[in-house]
């Protein structure tokens, strides 16, 4: 992604970086477009990012927040550990079930895979 196209503040949703249910490892699909965002920080060095964990509506409000949290921690430190970026370029947060991205709220029948589409994490530019 060329760095024209990153706009600051601007939260861009990373394809396949989903979650199994109440989980916050990375899964295999999920490094490859990690990976992705590697790149990305080594072509733009100076830009500093946030990367933003979601969850579904499923469990408390506390749980999700957590469990955000280690999601947004678990992304950040896979790509320090893998492609030696400073951790300084990276932060992570957690947002629970704050921003939804589709009907999938508390009390409404959704199937798994419109749950999934909440479990996301995604990232935006805070400095270049």
């Amino acid at each position: 992604m060329p760095l024209e196209k990153l706009v600051l503040n601007k939260p861009i949703r990373l394809d396949n970086i989903y979650y199994d249910l109440a989980k916050w490892n990375i899964r295999p699909d999920a490094a490859k477009e990690l990976d992705k965002l590697v790149q990305i920080l080594k072509d733009n060095p100076t830009i500093v990012i946030e990367l933003g964990s979601h969850t579904d509506c499923r469990a408390s409000d506390a749980y999700n927040w957590d469990l955000s949290d280690k999601r947004a921690k678990s992304a950040a430190k896979y790509i320090v550990e893998v492609s030696g970026i400073e951790k300084s370029r990276i932060t992570g947060k957690g947002y629970g079930e704050t921003m939804l991205i589709n009907r999938c709220a508390n009390n409404v029948k959704c199937s798994e895979a419109e749950h999934q589409e909440n479990r996301r994490t995604e990232f935006k530019v805070l400095k270049f």
